[in-house]
């Protein structure tokens, strides 16, 4: 005997909840017949006749399935004056039915609720926090080595102000400098500053309802064109920092100064509305917003594979777009170099192939993955050993692999959405127009939500960063092609909120370099080196 033939639970039968549901089904419709009708002769004719009872409903429900307009053959032994028509019938009938439906969900979602509600737990009710000790004095360091410190006198806990509902936040601290302004040069090298005399904490107040709101931080320095050229590289008006507040005039003083072609990298749409009308008695305003943030259908596609085809484009392209997801820690640098190996292959496969820019989403994600090692082992145009290095990054090392195809699908997740993808493909007019814009003396503005964790959730800031990065190496390749090494009129950069909207890899480079004028706001130092901890923020001594 088999273990199925020994179940009784596995021999033949109709289960008893299909049973129940289709004696309740057949009674719920012999019941909307029966009260259909009833309610139809009762509304038309003003009464409802004898004839029609619940026992009768059957036989009436078999002639209304063969003859749905019938209703007198439906119920032979009732007088066809004392029925209503058809008409009114069966619009009783869906009527009820609507209702019934309506109340099924209301009852079942009350239901859920209820439940919901007692298996959730109740939250622990949160004690009360103790009140802060008054601050203690340091010792001042003048006794003996191992000598024990006198104790600090005690305050009279009468003698303080009771601290109100309003002394929540702590005392305002300065604004650090932008970036620590460079020195004149009238110091000598390796000369270390005074410190600033510490306040002692005995002194200060506890904090009151008058002292707990943080005053405004002190404005960053304006934005101020670079000089001659005797300044040392990464002086006073090119990294500033501050809130959104305070960065959006900075920004807008700085785009009205620039007289020639100009990129705004913004995270506040209302900085274009204000900019975009005098810009354009300049030349082109172009709008890259992906995101959909500002109020305008006139928005500019890019694609990020474009001129990919070229090798160092494409490794170029790839450092840009995995800048805001790629790992700092130095043991995940082999991922983040599979990652970048990967990404400027795919980028070079499809700009060869013609592909689109969504194409390098399915191949992240592992579809086709064999695609591009024949685009670049067949295609004439490919460089040579570009299909063997792909190929050798996803056979070789299985789980750095499978990291490195995360990383880059982690990039690429943006393209989930409808509006961004559609944002990467470009008309024949855009890409005319963003080569040549610089020269136009337009202006070229990239709108971007600011995010302070794109590692977790990216967003379209990948594509921001490409975009970004990319106008910027065309204008400092356009200005190493001059006679003196700018253009004239300059490409402006203003870059607001670079370090939340679009981390380009090359802002250390441009602070301390002079062939564009730059201004980079970010809401604090510590944020910047967040973003670029390679770089060195110290001043320089000339």
């Amino acid at each position: 005997m088999t273990v199925h033939e020994s179940d009784p639970r596995r021999q033949g039968g109709i289960p008893d909840g299909v049973l129940v549901g289709l004696l309740a089904f057949l009674l719920g419709l012999a019941a909307l017949v029966w009260t259909s009708t009833g309610l139809a002769a009762l509304f038309a004719k003003g009464s409802w006749p004898a004839t029609v009872t619940f026992t009768r409903t059957p036989g009436a429900v078999r002639a209304l399935i063969t003859q749905p307009h019938d209703v007198t053959g439906a119920w032979p032994d009732t007088d066809p004056a004392a029925l209503s028509g058809w008409g009114l019938f069966w619009g009783l009938f869906i009527s009820q039915l609507l209702v019934l439906f309506v109340l099924t969900v209301f009852v079942m979602g009350v239901i859920a609720r209820t439940k919901s509600r007692r298996k959730s737990p109740h939250p622990p009710a949160i004690p009360a926090a103790p009140a802060p000790p008054a601050f203690e004095a340091r010792a001042s360091g003048a006794g003996a080595p191992g000598g024990s410190r006198p104790a600090p006198p005690t305050p009279n806990p009468a003698t303080l102000p009771y601290p109100t509902s309003e002394a929540a936040a702590p005392l305002p601290i300065p604004a650090p400098p932008a970036f620590e302004a460079r020195g004149s040069g009238d110091e000598a090298p390796g000369s270390s500053r005074p410190a600033p005399p510490t306040p002692n904490p005995a002194t200060l107040p506890y904090p009151t309802s008058e002292t707990a709101a943080p005053l405004p931080t002190p404005a960053p320095p304006a934005f101020e064109a670079r000089g001659s050229g005797d300044e040392a590289p990464g002086g006073p008006g090119r990294m500033a920092y501050g809130s959104p507040a305070l960065r959006h005039p900075l920004a807008a003083q700085a785009l009205a100064a620039a007289e020639g072609p100009a990129l705004v990298l913004t995270s506040s749409p209302a900085l274009w509305a204000e900019t975009k009308d005098a810009r354009a008695k300049l030349g082109p305003v172009l709008l890259y917003d992906p995101s959909h943030l500002c109020d305008t259908p006139a928005r500019m596609h890019w694609n990020p594979a474009d001129a990919c085809a070229d090798r160092d484009t494409a490794a170029a392209r790839a450092i840009a777009l995995l800048a805001p997801v790629r790992p700092q820690a130095r043991m995940d640098a082999a991922i983040a170099d599979t990652a970048e190996t990967l990404l400027r292959s795919w980028l070079q496969a499809a700009a060869l192939d013609g592909r689109p820019f969504k194409q390098l989403h399915r191949w992240a994600q592992g579809n086709s993955a064999q695609d591009p090692v024949r685009i670049l082992r067949t295609h004439r145009h490919a460089a040579p050993g570009a299909a063997g290095e792909l190929e050798s990054a996803l056979t070789a090392h299985p789980e750095r692999r499978e990291q490195a195809q995360y990383l880059t699908a982690r990039a690429l997740s943006c393209l989930t959405s409808i509006h961004i993808r559609e944002a990467c493909n470009p008309n024949r007019t855009d890409a005319l127009t963003l080569a040549s814009f610089v020269t136009e003396g337009g202006t070229l503005y990239v709108v971007g939500e600011p995010l302070e964790d794109p590692r977790t959730h990216p967003g379209a800031m990948p594509l921001l960063t490409a975009l970004t990065a990319s106008v910027v190496e065309h204008g400092r390749r356009m200005a190493a092609r001059s006679s003196h090494g700018r253009l004239d009129p300059p490409l402006t950069l203003v870059l607001e909120d670079v370090a939340a909207v679009a981390p380009i890899p090359q802002l250390p480079e441009l602070l301390q370099q002079d062939s564009l004028p730059l201004l980079a706001l970010c809401r604090s130092r510590e944020q910047a080196r967040a973003r670029w901890p390679e770089a060195a923020f110290e001043p320089t001594h000339s």
